[in-house]
């Protein structure tokens, strides 16, 4: 390389760069995208009924956290999310009468696919965190706890306490229990996960731990912990746990406090039960810039976006010059190896308080569209979460697309673009010295790459490198909307692949590489 061409990429870089960073400072938050439900404050739930009653397969259930003390909204569709019904708030029955307490936060529900215990396959399984006020109206004591529905949700039967704590959650010395999300295991045994400031002594701001049940969730054995970081400072939680094709568990929760406030991470499991060593945390959820989602995480596997399928994970907000309204969901297509992408969430919700957001429900309609819930801040009051709305949607995904703003840059800076298919591209330098590296999990054979770009006033197309080998130049069509779109021809080797995006004469801007797939651009 000369040093002129250097030079010169690197001042227009430069610019690029302040011009961003002052359109991002700039920026009006967006609107949000999504049909409004009811109040909420956040952290949805969603389960399908599969194994009930005759007529009620494919039926959903929701729940989720409101303000004040009438216990835990339950929502039925029977339309695949499209329409939604209140059934009633399921109320805390081992406090029944005493105003101090109430099944308030945290809920999750499911259904059980196998028997557990004497309860059949097909009953519903729901689990919330009662609390209880001091006189004041303050939370000093928690119960996390178990309910049970063999008709459908018409009735609910407390079946048992997972865990209980106390103290004010504010207070340092608090021993708070929190965040319960309960399985079925193969055997038929129930494991409760769930947060735990109960270890202070031990030198644990908070772990995540588990118990198990072994007769349906009546009682509940001693507890294990699954991640634990010594030093009384970073603090897991809000652990979610879901099932890949391949039997291994994946758990993701958020690290408040730790070096990047609030980072994802995800561990697996063979059996569900041992996570490894407690004090090791896992991977992050990154892309290769350096995107990370940050707190409340969900993850879901679906069948879609290739054999082994997708690993997507939602959070509140992101990192690392991610999108920080967690307007975005971030998805793996090797079981949770390698880097991961970034797509556009169904919902856009608001933001404007920390409980918008706050825990989210993904599920995948028949379809192929997922059905995305979460809270969001109230248009003309974002700052109270008393206010939250629950917001719903649905659309497909695109798996097939990787986002620039994810690759690995080298002579390259992410540039805010509302046209861009994820509102975000990447502005890369002229010539080899300006890449954008893509490492894709794909099958081996041939395959067609496309890749969306835009030139800055002076023509200038990409040259795409594929495991180190340069393609011939690519074919470009200019669409009215002014993107182009280069493509050519590649032989993958089956697994990883790295797949450059060089920079052409001038400065480029580049939207996504897109690995087969439909090539209309206008689709996202």
């Amino acid at each position: 390389m000369t040093r002129s061409k250097l030079g010169g990429s690197i001042l227009v870089l430069g610019i690029a760069g302040a011009l961003a960073a002052r359109v991002a400072a700039q920026e009006v938050p967006d609107a949000a995208v999504g049909t409004r439900l009811a109040d909420g404050t956040g952290y949805v739930s969603v389960a399908r009924v599969e194994h009930g009653a005759a007529g009620d397969s494919g039926r959903l259930l929701m729940v989720f956290e409101q303000d004040g003390m009438d216990g835990i909204p339950l929502w039925e569709s029977r339309d695949g999310g499209e329409h939604w019904r209140f059934l009633m708030n399921v109320i805390d029955q081992v406090h029944a009468g005493d105003r101090r307490w109430q099944l308030r936060w945290q809920p999750h529900i499911t259904e059980l696919p196998r028997a557990s215990g004497d309860l059949p396959a097909g009953t519903l399984v729901l689990s919330a965190n009662a609390t209880g006020n001091d006189p004041k109206g303050r939370v000093v004591e928690e119960d996390l706890q178990l309910y049970t529905s063999n008709d459908g949700g018409k009735s609910w039967h407390y079946r048992s306490s997972i865990i209980q704590g106390g103290g004010h959650p504010e207070d340092k010395d608090n021993k708070g229990v929190w965040e319960s999300n309960v399985h079925v295991l193969d055997d038929g045994r129930l494991v409760a996960y769930y947060s735990s400031e109960q270890h202070k002594a031990e030198g644990y701001n908070q772990v995540l731990a588990h118990k198990l049940s072994t007769d349906g969730g009546k009682h509940w054995g001693a507890e294990t912990l699954d991640v634990a970081i010594p030093g009384g400072v970073q603090r897991p939680g809000m652990a979610i746990v879901t099932r890949l094709p391949d039997h291994r568990y994946a758990m993701t929760y958020e690290n408040i406090d730790g070096p990047r406030n609030g980072q994802v991470f995800i561990k697996f499991s063979r059996d569900g039960l041992d996570w490894g060593d407690p004090q090791r945390h896992g991977e992050p959820v990154m892309t290769l810039s350096g995107f990370w989602p940050a707190a409340c995480p969900v993850v879901r596997w679906f069948p879609l976006g290739g054999p082994e399928g997708v690993i997507v994970v939602s959070a509140q907000r992101g990192g690392g010059g991610a999108d920080e309204g967690g307007r975005d969901l971030y998805w793996n297509n090797a079981s949770g190896r390698g880097p991961w992408w970034e797509v556009r969430a169904p919902v856009q919700k608001r933001t404007g308080n920390i409980h918008a957001g706050w825990t989210q429900a993904l599920l995948l309609r028949d379809d192929g569209s997922l059905l995305h819930v979460t809270s969001s801040s109230a248009p003309d009051a974002p700052t109270e979460a008393r206010r939250n709305e629950i917001l719903f949607g649905a659309a497909t995904l695109r798996f097939d697309r990787y986002e620039a703003e994810d690759a690995q840059f080298t002579g390259a800076v992410a540039v805010p673009d509302p046209k861009a298919s994820n509102r975000r591209k990447a502005r890369l330098g002229q010539g080899p010295e300006g890449r954008l590296r893509f490492v894709v999990n794909a099958t081996g054979g041939a395959h067609t790459l496309r890749v969306r770009y835009a030139d800055l006033g002076l023509a200038a197309t990409p040259s795409v490198v594929v495991n180190g080998a340069r393609l011939p130049a690519a074919q470009a069509v200019r669409s009215a909307d002014g993107w182009q779109v280069a493509q050519v021809q590649a032989n993958l080797l089956p697994g990883f692949n790295t797949i450059d995006v060089d920079g052409g004469a001038h400065v480029l801007d580049v939207d996504y590489l897109q690995l087969d797939g439909s090539d209309d651009a206008a689709a996202h």
